[in-house]
C-alpha cells in the first residue's frame, strides 16, 4: 500500500531546509506520496509553549555548528542567513497561496535558497519581491494575495493541524500517524515509509 509523507515546514528553520533538501528522494525511493505543508512554526511555539533553539544560547551555538556539519554531509548548499531570525508571516502565508494558485513549484525552492544558500535578507519585502521576480513569478500578485482571507485561513488551518497532532517545532513528518521531529529522524521516516518500522 503507497504511503504519504507528510511534511510540516517553516522557512525561518535551518533544519526544516536540510530536511527539505531529502524528502523527495525519501519519498521516491519509498514509493511514497510527499505532501509539503507549509506552517508557521511561531504559531506553534506560541501554542505549545516551546521556542525557538536561537532563543537558548547553548543550542544556538550549538545549531550554528551543527547545520554546515549537515549541509556537508548531505552535499547540499548553506550559507547561515545574517539576518535570521525572520519573520515568516509573509513567507508562509505566499507558501498557501502559491499551493492554492498553482505556483508552489517554482515559489518553494526559490525561497528556501535565498533564505539558506544565498542568505538572503528576507525581513525585507523588497527583496523577497526580488526573489519572487527572479524565478518567474509574479511578486506583486502574491504580494496582493498573502493579504486574502482564503490565504491567511489555510496557513493558520494547517499550524492548528499540526499542534493538534502535537507538532511542537520544524521539520516534522508523520507517516501513517507516527510523528518525527527533527532533520535527524529521517531515517526512521524512511523506514516507515517502507514499512520497516
Amino acid at each position: 500500500m503507497a504511503r504519504t509523507l507528510e511534511f510540516y515546514y517553516d522557512y525561518g528553520s535551518p533544519y526544516s531546509y536540510l530536511a527539505d533538501t531529502q524528502v523527495e528522494a525519501i519519498a521516491k525511493r519509498s514509493g511514497a506520496t510527499l505532501v509539503r505543508k507549509p506552517m508557521l512554526l511561531g504559531g506553534v511555539f506560541k501554542s505549545t509553549g516551546n521556542a525557538s533553539p536561537m532563543a537558548v544560547e547553548l543550542k544556538a551555538k550549538w545549531l550554528v555548528a551543527d547545520v554546515p556539519r549537515w549541509a556537508q554531509h548531505y552535499g547540499v548548499p548553506f550559507k547561515f542567513n545574517p539576518f535570521f531570525p525572520v519573520n515568516t508571516l509573509a513567507l508562509m502565508r505566499g507558501a498557501a497561496a502559491a499551493e492554492l494558485d498553482g505556483s508552489f513549484e517554482r515559489y518553494h525552492p526559490a525561497v528556501y535558497r535565498a533564505m539558506w544558500a544565498e542568505g538572503r535578507n528576507l525581513n525585507d519585502m523588497n527583496e523577497v519581491g526580488k526573489v519572487l521576480s527572479e524565478a518567474g513569478l509574479d511578486a506583486a500578485k502574491i504580494g496582493r494575495r498573502i493579504q486574502d482571507q482564503d490565504v491567511k485561513d489555510r496557513l493558520k488551518a494547517t499550524t492548528d493541524e499540526a499542534v493538534a497532532r502535537g507538532v511542537f517545532g520544524a521539520p516534522t513528518c508523520f507517516v501513517d500517524g507516527l510523528m518525527f521531529f527533527g532533520n535527524d529522524r529521517l531515517l526512521f521516516v524512511e523506514k516507515a515509509l517502507k514499512g520497516e518500522l
